[in-house]
């Protein structure tokens, strides 16, 4: 089989990741990317065992094993002025002189390559007194349209197209604007919002029970808190937006809780970031750890997933000693809690080939002890890598053993931490991976379920030029190799999974990952929006760290369409 079988991942990996400078092309194959990213975050060994680590990544980079965060692919041992973080937290502070410094470290961030989360909560409300001046305030959401047009206008210069977060708490005065900013079709489109929800709140849309919105001290307005959460909601049914972030459940379990209180994530809510932190991301690609898959003999090479994630940890522990950061503060912050974020990706396309129903019982249990292998792994290279390397700097042994999540590894674990300490303050993430996942011929992204057996996908050139591709999951293009019609017998897409699969499966995998989980709901056009209300409380008792919704819409529009059933044999038989 050749390395790229979908069209559409030969382009990604041309436009997105191959390694060129103007008309210059330095990777003439995938495996000259894979073998330019492995000896680049190889060169944070001892010299004298380079050689040894280069040809461990870059097995585990063979075939898609392994996948790392984009910014690491694209530019990794490059010359190119790049960061390897995917997304950092910047803060904003709320004066004149500090939010056009946050703009400014924010187009330097952008311009190297890295989203960015923002919690515009510090900003006094439209119309609250700027004593100073005399005058009034404009609010957030209009310096949110500040950096919106500074992130175009970073577009337009040829940078990656910027990713973005906004966060405004649920007790800012101007949260009711803030939920419905994105009803505009025009408004804020490079950033994704989010609500940041409390326990407080939760608790007072239990009672429906009065809410005070305030600034400072002053109180501002006061609402139902009920009607407030059922306003969130009702965009994120009409919109797909805002998202929720719950405050309280990050920091509970947060390791660091003994040092940093987190308000903000990156932009797709992943890792939950203090200011200036960064997200170093990569993942496990599920699919290539399937033996005999499609038959009664399926199974999950465990040997080989360990194996895997023991390299992949060490090698995202290297890409802070090799990356380039758009800031010092953000190097500084990298390297003194050493954050990486390692999880997985086509999980949905491994459940079919092991003959196993996304979300239903047997494949959460599979999923499960997936994602608790890759964790334990994770930990204990880093217990390892701190007996020979150190401990990151902001380890404080008795506290760290006191957190949340500390407490809840085996008791071996946290022996060796009493021992050894630990290399890394947090160590699993599950990213959405869309376009990772399309390079590695369009494997199911994260942990989401498949999205349709083909379907149509767009793509945004380097010239801005939107393409069309036609694509079929990878599953079903393995299974079609040898049943040339119909479909897996476990076969299961998001079109007929109910929202309350989703929240099971991310719920049992959460307890098992120390940052966060990015995942998004997928409703169909009719589902009733008393439900989505339930689905969202659910989210929020189940102790996940946030929810996200897609319901089709006119205002977010398709990045994705389902081809119509006519046309699926017609483009199965081409495939």
């Amino acid at each position: 089989m050749p390395i790229f079988v979908e069209p559409i991942s030969e382009k990604i990996w041309d436009i997105k990741y191959r390694y060129r400078n103007l008309d210059q092309i330095y990777d003439q194959t995938i495996e000259d990317t894979w073998s330019r990213v492995a000896k680049a975050v190889a060169s944070a060994e001892k010299k004298s065992d380079r050689k040894f680590w280069q040809s461990e990544f870059y097995q585990t980079l063979e075939n898609f094993q392994f996948l790392p965060g984009g910014r690491i692919i694209a530019g990794a041992g490059t010359k190119h002025d790049v960061t390897l973080f995917n997304c950092f937290v910047m803060p904003v502070e709320d004066s004149l002189p500090d939010i056009f410094n946050g703009l400014k470290e924010g187009a330097l961030t952008l311009q190297e390559g890295g989203g960015i989360g923002y919690d515009f909560s510090t900003l006094r409300p439209a119309g609250f007194p700027v004593k100073h001046t005399g005058s009034s305030a404009s609010g957030p959401i209009s310096f949110m349209r500040i950096w919106n047009a500074m992130c175009a206008t970073m577009l337009s210069t040829g940078a990656r197209r910027g990713a973005m977060m906004g966060i405004l708490r649920c007790d800012h005065p101007d949260i009711e604007e803030f939920i419905t900013a994105k009803s505009d079709p025009h408004e804020l489109r490079h950033f994704n919002v989010s609500v940041l929800v409390t326990d407080k709140f939760m608790r007072a849309v239990k009672n429906n029970s009065e809410w005070k919105l305030i600034f400072g001290n002053s109180v501002v307005k006061k609402i139902k808190a009920r009607a407030l959460w059922e306003k969130i909601i009702r965009s994120a049914y009409d919109y797909a937006e805002p998202g929720v972030i719950f405050e309280d459940t990050i920091n509970k379990q947060n390791n660091l809780w003994y040092r940093e209180w987190i308000h903000a994530t990156n932009p797709c809510g992943e890792i939950p970031l203090p200011s200036y932190g960064a997200c170093n991301l990569g993942s496990i690609n599920l699919t290539q750890f399937i033996l005999n898959p499609f038959s009664e003999k399926a199974a999950i090479d465990w040997h080989k997933l360990q194996k895997t994630t023991e390299i992949a940890a060490r090698f995202l522990d290297n890409v802070i000693d090799v990356s380039r950061y758009p800031l010092q503060a953000q190097k500084k912050e990298a390297f003194n809690t050493r954050r990486i974020g390692l999880g997985i990706t086509g999980l949905a396309d491994a459940l079919v080939m092991l003959g196993l129903h996304y979300g239903e019982k047997d494949s959460v249990n599979v999923a499960r002890r997936i994602i608790k292998t890759i964790s334990d792994v994770s930990w204990q290279v880093s217990i390892d890598l701190a007996k020979t390397r150190d401990v990151f700097p902001f380890f404080e042994k008795k506290k760290y053993l006191q957190s949340h999540f500390v407490k809840k590894l085996p008791e071996h674990v946290r022996r060796e931490i009493q021992k050894k300490g630990v290399r890394n303050s947090h160590h699993n993430a599950i990213a959405p991976t869309g376009t990772i996942s399309l390079l590695a011929n369009n494997v199911s992204n994260g942990i989401e379920p498949i999205f349709s057996s083909h379907y149509e996908r767009r793509v945004r050139a380097a010239n801005q030029e939107v393409l069309t591709f036609s694509v079929t999951d990878y599953a079903l293009r393995h299974w079609r190799e040898k049943n040339k019609t119909g479909l897996p017998t476990a076969w299961q897409d998001a079109q007929s999974l109910q929202p309350m699969d989703h929240l099971q499966m991310q719920a049992a995998l959460q307890p098992y990952i120390d940052n966060a989980i990015s995942k998004t709901i997928n409703i169909p056009e009719n589902f009733p929006f008393e439900k989505l209300m339930e689905v969202y409380t659910e989210a929020y008792h189940l102790g996940l760290k946030g929810c996200t919704v897609f319901r089709p819409n006119p205002v977010t529009g398709n990045v994705l369409s389902v081809v119509k059933p006519e046309e699926d044999v017609d483009r199965c038989c081409q495939a």
